[in-house]
């Protein structure tokens, strides 16, 4: 397993919480803030997975793929609204982010050994 990887999702997580808190201190829409709060809540689930995976890449690499699928879809569908100018361009800047951090868990995903 490289030496990387658990570095990796650590820094991931680590990032992830930093970006998503404040946002629950943020104004909410006026419309469906369920919704908003639900896509933060659900994202920081996730920040704790990539904390669980740091833990042990072998044993859980099966739910690697899981992860690059949540950051592509965040980060497909946000590129998409950009180039339809229905997002601006720090929404995008997050959702390159988010692409790069899936790259990452790809190539980890690769590089770790099957139990």
């Amino acid at each position: 397993m490289p030496r990387w990887t658990p570095i990796f999702f650590r820094a991931a997580a680590i990032y992830g919480a930093l970006v998503l808190v404040p946002a629950y201190f943020a104004p909410w829409p006026a419309e469906q803030p369920n919704v908003y709060l639900g896509f933060v809540g659900l994202a920081l689930v996730f920040q704790a997975l990539f904390w669980l995976i740091a833990s042990d890449p072998v044993r859980y690499r099966r739910v690697m793929m899981a992860v690059v699928f949540e950051k592509l879809a965040f980060g497909v569908p946000t590129l998409l609204l950009f180039t339809q100018h229905r997002v601006g361009a720090l929404d995008a800047g997050f959702a390159g982010i988010d692409l790069l951090l899936g790259l990452g868990f790809f190539l980890a995903w690769k590089a770790t050994p099957k139990a």
